[in-house]
This record gives structure tokens, C-alpha cells and sequence, in this order.
């Protein structure tokens, strides 16, 4: 399923923001031509689960694609089932820079939020 957009479109199963977008395009820029963002869901953490963020070449027929502003995220059809609904974000505060997700499905996560349980 590829999802193209400029605007976050409240249908699609996981949103990308224009900061997060922004920052992938920018990481994106020192990797080699094809590249993008892989999300996935694993198990661990301290919470149960954890995101995984990755550069990947290989888009597999059922990832999910999501492009904004020159960004592509891939999500593998398992991460999905985790990430509807959910928004890939960046911050940057006075802890520092990250990639976040705020994810709805997640009823309690981490103190640093790179860990949840469903």
C-alpha cells in the first residue's frame, strides 16, 4: 500500500508530521539514492514493546508507504496491527532530538517513550 501525501490526511493509518518529515529528508540526504525510513515494532524495553528506526533500501510489497516532503517511511504489515492511528513526530528540547511517536494504541510507555505496552 503506498500512501502519498504533502498534508497529514487524517485517514491514512500512521501520519507522518512536517518536522518528522523534514528531519527524514535530511537524514536521507547522506544515504544512498532509494533510501528510507524503516518503523518497526519489536518486543522489549522496559514496557513490553519498543519502535525501531532504521534506513532500509528494500520496499517489500505489503509495507505500508507513507511519503511527505521528500520523506518515505516504510511499515511492515506486524508493526502496523501497533501503529494505527499513530503520528511519527520529531522533537527537539532540552533533552535533546528525537524521533517520537504518539501512538494511541500504546496504554503506558516508558519514561523516555522508546518502550509501550498495548
Amino acid at each position: 500500500m503506498t500512501v502519498e501525501t504533502a498534508l497529514p490526511d487524517e485517514n491514512l493509518p500512521v501520519t507522518v508530521s512536517a518536522r518528522a518529515a523534514k528531519r527524514i529528508a535530511k537524514i536521507l540526504e547522506n544515504e544512498s539514492a532509494g533510501a528510507m525510513l524503516r518503523v518497526a515494532v519489536t518486543g522489549g524495553g522496559c514496557s513490553g514493546f519498543q519502535y525501531n528506526f532504521a534506513i532500509d533500501d528494500a520496499r517489500l510489497d505489503d509495507d505500508l508507504v507513507v511519503e511527505r516532503d521528500g520523506a518515505t517511511v516504510l511499515i511492515d504489515p506486524v508493526s502496523l496491527d501497533f501503529l494505527k492511528g499513530a503520528e511519527i513526530d520529531f522533537v527537539d528540547d532540552l533533552i535533546g532530538q528525537s524521533f517520537k511517536v504518539n501512538n494511541p494504541n500504546a496504554t503506558a510507555s516508558c519514561g523516555c517513550g522508546t518502550s509501550f505496552s498495548v
